[in-house]
């Protein structure tokens, strides 16, 4: 995109410089509220109205683009408050992760049913777990 701005805007530049410097004669710029009168070079005057309108430009550019700045603004808000919940989520899906590895192990070395068992525990109904789990209590 530079490239392009220099491809274009270097040769506009130059031709306004050379017109500027060709046109050397003298012209007078009545500033009609104040009654003011400037008598200056005509190449001085399009150069300062090129740069003043340059400046301008670039100005309401500038403001142009103040919405889309706030928009960014908040987006970066956003983007920290989330990296901020990520790096909580992470930390306990660690602590879930350990948790299931400590679980694993624990089941590991509680004694393994016999088939029977597995076969009977099959054939049982909710019920009865409940009433199990209430007695236990």
């Amino acid at each position: 995109m530079g490239f392009i701005k220099m491809l274009i805007g270097l040769p506009l530049l130059v031709v306004i410089l050379v017109f500027a410097f060709v046109n050397n004669d003298l012209v007078t710029f009545d500033l009609w509220p104040f009654y003011i009168e400037i008598t200056v070079s005509l190449s001085v005057a399009i150069v300062f109205f090129i740069i003043f309108g340059f400046i301008m430009g670039d100005f309401f550019s500038w403001l142009s683009y103040a919405p889309l700045r706030k928009a960014l603004r908040q987006q970066k808000k956003q983007n920290k408050k989330l990296n901020k919940e990520q790096q909580r989520l992470v930390k306990e899906m660690e602590g879930l992760h350990e948790n299931l590895e400590n679980l694993k192990e624990i089941e590991a070395q509680l004694p393994k049913p016999s088939l029977g068992e597995k076969i009977k525990n099959l054939f049982r109904s909710k019920k009865t777990d409940q009433a199990e789990n209430k007695a236990e209590k």
